[in-house]
């Protein structure tokens, strides 16, 4: 059996999320930062020559129709024409529905390793066409490069940041994202800003107010959060996360962290860990 295994699947966080307006065919029109971090999902993949792509890890609740990872392999394949198939296994850590990007990540993964491990050939941006079919976050998981991002969040423009640790806490609930998009007192009319305006400070989310109201929780979990210092949502949430400059001031905040809670420390990074793994397949 030729498995190769330990192909990451980094989170993001949302450090900042405006609405500037819609599109004609109701999408909306964003500016936001994707953070990545050092925080993964790990997948593991066996080439075969069958042809046929099996998820040998199914995740409890994803349809095999919904799941990303069968449907970037399969998309990859019938893109490439690729007879050959595989076997997927994945080691499952970022936690669902909590806005790190974490399905998005598994499928942006899938693209780039299968696009190795099969010779298939594609460029970078040719994966990422691919995996804006997926997904609007796809794209910048597979570029693989902490970004600002326009559009529909498909526009990216790769920056370097300071590398932060953050504490980030998943409050014990699921967000209906789309629920949110159709919120009517959503603020959709922000003004463009630039990335400078952002760097020297602007870190609104424009999703927070919408989720504190409509989630009692997730307020109630900020405040508790506030004491540790500056709480921001992630995407639509439901993820909390705190930034601090140095591991230990992370590490000690994350242990007076209520046990129960889904909570863990991450470093932010300019270059995705699966380009790292790439390197070295």
């Amino acid at each position: 059996m030729n498995v190769s295994s330990g192909w990451p699947a980094p989170a993001k966080l949302n450090l900042m999320l405006h609405i500037t307006g819609r599109r004609e065919d109701g999408y909306h029109l964003l500016q936001t930062v994707f953070q990545l971090v050092d925080y993964s999902d790990a997948l593991s993949f066996e080439v075969t020559r069958s042809g046929e792509i099996h998820h040998q890890t199914p995740i409890a609740g994803v349809a095999v129709e919904d799941d990303l990872i069968i449907r970037a392999a399969r998309l990859l394949q019938q893109h490439s024409g690729c007879s050959q198939g595989a076997a997927i296994s994945i080691q499952k850590r970022l936690p669902m529905g909590g806005g790190l990007g974490g399905g998005s990540s598994d499928a942006a993964t899938t693209l780039v390793a299968l696009n190795h491990l099969w010779g298939v050939g594609l460029s970078v941006d040719g994966l990422a066409a691919l995996g804006r079919q997926l997904g609007a976050d796809v794209p910048v998981f597979v570029h693989g490069n902490t970004a600002w991002a326009e559009g529909v969040g498909d526009i990216l423009q790769p920056v370097e940041l300071p590398k932060p640790w953050f504490v980030v806490v998943k409050p014990p609930l699921e967000i209906a994202t789309a629920k949110l998009f159709s919120d009517q007192e959503l603020k959709r009319d922000c003004s463009a800003i630039t990335i400078a305006d952002f760097i020297v400070g602007d870190r609104l989310n424009v999703f927070t107010a919408v989720v504190k109201k409509r989630y009692p929780a997730v307020a109630e979990m900020m405040t508790l959060l506030g004491e540790f210092g500056e709480v921001s949502l992630t995407g639509t949430g439901a993820c909390l996360f705190l930034s601090f400059d140095t591991q230990r001031q992370a590490t000690d905040v994350a242990q007076q962290i209520p046990q129960q809670l889904d909570c863990f420390v991450a470093q932010g990074v300019n270059r995705s860990p699966l380009y790292q793994r790439l390197d070295n397949a």
